[in-house]
């Protein structure tokens, strides 16, 4: 993924930060993550809320196979419109952007405890 290309096309949101994530990269904005880039491919966040409006645009959901199944993450694909159009991709990124801080924050999970004999 060119992170050069990701700069450009999300330039206009604050704070814009790639981080390395999942043998790809997470975009960020202000802290929050928004898009994942993997597989050559732009994937961004969406909820109940969003979902609508990715399957009208022609997106596809990120999934990956697993050891014994398929994965599916709640990232659509960037439209095409989008790709080189950094106006569109930051109304979406923007959309994706709202459907991460609409996500309850999962607990911190427990640390096993010892079985006491």
């Amino acid at each position: 993924m060119d992170h050069e290309h990701l700069r450009d096309l999300f330039a206009g949101l604050p704070r814009l930060s790639i981080r390395r994530l999942f043998g790809g990269v997470g975009l960020y904005s202000d802290g929050i993550v928004f898009a994942l880039g993997a597989f050559d491919e732009i994937w961004i966040k969406a909820d109940v809320e969003t979902v609508p409006l990715f399957e009208q645009a022609g997106s596809r959901r990120f999934s990956y196979q697993g050891r014994n199944r398929t994965v599916q993450l709640p990232y659509w694909s960037l439209p095409d419109s989008a790709l080189d159009d950094p106006d569109e991709a930051q109304k979406w990124a923007r959309l994706g952007i709202a459907a991460s801080l609409r996500t309850p924050k999962s607990a911190p999970k427990k640390a096993r405890s010892k079985k006491q004999p």
